[in-house]
């Protein structure tokens, strides 16, 4: 039963990796492994992505990332990352504005 639930899950493999349970079964727990540590990079990566496209746009507005982040939580706007570099994205103009409002909050 447990060379069964491997061997399907190696499904695919090249050659022995597929056939063998001994080596499927290696290569079975490498690869679920790798997904799991994968599943943690990804969110890393996604947070690296956002944040470079926020002080993207908020370099052509004129202010850092760092302080642009400082005056929108000064401003008590509550936005994740995510938002940010949606609306950065898909909407200049409102992002222009957020950038405004940050600007008045570090300058007041």
């Amino acid at each position: 039963k447990k060379h069964k639930k491997i061997l399907k899950l190696a499904k695919g493999y090249y050659g022995g990796k597929s056939k063998l349970f001994k080596t499927a079964n290696e290569s079975v727990i490498r690869a679920l492994r790798n997904a799991y540590v994968g599943r943690k990079l990804k969110k890393r990566d996604f947070r690296k992505l956002w944040i470079a496209r926020i002080n993207a746009a908020s370099r052509q507005n004129g202010l850092s990332y760092s302080r642009f982040m400082n005056g929108i939580k000064l401003a008590g706007i509550d936005i994740n990352r995510k938002m940010l570099s949606e609306i950065a994205i898909n909407d200049p103009k409102a992002f222009a504005d957020l950038v405004q409002v940050a600007k008045a909050q570090l300058n007041a």
